[in-house]
């Protein structure tokens, strides 16, 4: 693959992942509520890499072929959204923990994190509607390998986007009680929302 088509690619990706969702809600709620947003961030990632396997491995064709896979993949995502929206709402955001507490949750983070990511229909769309456009099977690449390598670029930039999300939610919310909790209920009624949007959107399909 040339540069072009790599900058291209990048320049769409970036384009995707600045645009809020349920990742950015999930880092803005983990930066306000925890001591890092590492954990949080690398379950986003992980969701992310179960995706690029899938891509890489050509299953994301079928996946995304098959209506009855894809309804229950988006119920299933959708429901876990609006879940974790609610209990968001109902715990706000707590900007200081017991290190004990922090520390063994680093683990549940991480796996809510990469529910949110890897139960997202739209994150199946997007690796299997953009990333064709981008790959040349007549190229020098192997498709899997071009596969891999864009796979990788959207992973690279959705943590440094997220990281980035959730340190300045922390940062600039510290000494922002108030403003920490509405935030948070802000971030946890937009997964109900979103959650709801995918339910609403599959079922009438």
């Amino acid at each position: 693959m040339d540069t072009t088509t790599l900058a291209a690619f990048l320049a769409v990706d970036l384009l995707l992942v600045f645009t809020p969702g349920a990742d950015w809600a999930y880092a803005i709620t983990a930066g306000i509520r925890g001591r890092s947003v590492v954990p949080a961030v690398a379950g986003l990632i992980a969701g992310y890499a179960g995706y690029t396997l899938l891509a890489v491995a050509g299953l994301v064709v079928i996946v995304a072929n098959s209506a009855t896979l894809l309804t229950a993949l988006t119920v299933a995502g959708a429901g876990y959204l609006v879940w974790l929206g609610c209990g968001v709402l109902r715990q706000p955001a707590v900007l200081t923990a017991p290190e004990g507490e922090v520390g063994s949750s680093r683990l549940r983070i991480m796996l809510r994190g990469a529910g949110i990511s890897g139960l997202n229909p739209k994150a199946l769309l997007l690796y299997f509607s953009l990333f064709p456009q981008f790959i040349d099977p007549a190229g020098g690449w192997p498709v899997a390998t071009q596969t891999g390598l864009l796979g990788t670029l959207h992973m690279t930039a959705c943590a440094v986007v997220y990281l980035t999300v959730g340190v300045l939610a922390r940062t600039v919310l510290r000494t922002r009680p108030s403003a920490a909790r509405a935030v948070t209920r802000v971030s946890g009624a937009m997964m109900i929302a979103i959650g709801g949007f995918l339910l609403v959107e599959r079922l009438a399909c």
